[in-house]
């Protein structure tokens, strides 16, 4: 019988231990949230919830105050995300953590999934028509090819 040694860590052994799901309060955003839950109760991984803080909006060129924005957005989703979970209590258990990043969506979920040590990312589809254009987070992700990406509709 071979011994093996261990040499530190080492990603998805044995199912995925952290998925991250970018959640900005968006419809598609929120169904990735939820699926990426199922997939962290199976797992019994734990769900990391990320909502990317934008650095600069089209409303700061008029003044308005976006860091307190962003806050109320975050704030907004958290609050969300509790009403959710004990909604489920006792039906579904899953660890989960809200995290904020601030950047660029794209960035940001980078950002956490790499100082999370994500084993999978779940995103939602873009809701912006630009984005068929410039090419959309999910796209990136996905193209970055650094973690199983999951896109949901």
């Amino acid at each position: 019988m071979t011994e093996h040694v261990g040499t530190g860590f080492e990603r998805g052994t044995d199912g995925p231990k952290v998925i991250v799901a970018g959640v900005d309060g968006s419809d598609s955003s929120l169904r990735a949230a939820a699926y990426a839950a199922g997939l962290a109760r199976r797992q019994n991984a734990l769900l990391a919830l990320v909502y990317v803080q934008p650095l600069m909006t089209a409303g700061a060129s008029l003044g308005a105050p976006v860091a307190d924005t962003t806050g109320e957005i975050a704030e907004g989703l958290v609050a969300e995300i509790h009403a959710a979970a004990e909604r489920l209590r006792g039906i579904f258990e899953v660890r989960w953590e809200f995290h904020t990043f601030r950047g660029d969506p794209y960035a940001g979920l980078v950002s956490a999934a790499e100082e999370l040590k994500a084993d999978a990312v779940v995103v939602g589809t873009s809701e912006r028509a630009g984005h068929r254009i410039v090419g959309s987070v999910a796209v990136r992700l996905v193209k970055a090819g650094r973690w199983p990406v999951t896109v949901v509709p």
